[in-house]
């Protein structure tokens, strides 16, 4: 039997225990506007290009009580770092240095940053 045939990334979940500063971070400094909500069970739905980061609260049932995600990566149209830097500083987020990263297209730019839950986010350019 083979296995299926994988497209990409649909979504990511993060477990927010503060909200309010999760959606701040993501729609005000990544720019991932919220799609859905589902308040019954405290879900937002941000779109991030062609997939969705999902933040559920920390303390909601269906959350997993242990992490084991090391860090996701958006992959951004674009590389233009002096922006990039300037933006994420002028919303207080620390970056980390430049490097040459492999990803799904190949090798390019890429900086680590953190939400404001700890989770590290990698931002991608597009390959050399």
């Amino acid at each position: 039997m083979a296995p299926p045939p994988i497209r990409g990334l649909d979504h990511v979940v993060l477990a927010a225990r503060d909200m309010a500063a999760m959606l701040a971070f993501y729609e005000g400094v990544l720019g991932c506007p919220l799609e859905r909500k589902l308040d019954g069970i405290g879900l937002h739905q941000l779109r991030a290009g062609g997939q969705l980061i999902d933040l559920i609260p920390a303390d909601a049932p269906a959350v997993r009580a242990a992490r084991n995600m090391d860090h996701f990566c958006l992959r951004l149209d674009t590389w233009d770092e002096p922006a990039l830097r300037a933006h994420l500083a002028a919303h207080g987020v620390a970056a980390g240095p430049t490097e040459r990263r492999y990803g799904a297209e190949g090798d390019g730019p890429s900086i680590y940053i953190e939400d404001p839950e700890g989770n590290v986010v990698e931002l991608k350019g597009p390959p050399d």
